[in-house]
């Protein structure tokens, strides 16, 4: 699965390109709203934009709640096992 730091950009972008997608849909930003969907689909394995999002949006809450029992990575950024800094 891809890296949960690239969902996150994805999902970012996905949802700042839906805001602009409101307002009219442009060539360039509806080009790559279609490239984001698509890089989101196959980053998670899915077909359509709502089972990617729902599976980016687990693979970032479960790689978030790994981070934040794993002794290294939370020391790395000060952080104690109950998610305190220390």
């Amino acid at each position: 699965m891809t890296h949960p730091a690239v969902l996150a950009r994805l999902v970012e972008e996905y949802e700042r390109e839906s805001g602009l997608r409101a307002a009219g849909p442009h060539g360039p930003v509806r080009q790559h709203m279609e490239d984001v969907v698509y890089t989101l689909c196959v980053s998670t394995g899915t077909r359509d934009i709502d089972a990617a999002l729902a599976a980016a949006r687990e693979r970032l809450h479960t790689a978030w709640l790994c981070d934040a029992y794993d002794p290294e990575v939370a020391a790395q950024d000060g952080r104690t096992l109950s998610g305190a800094a220390g």
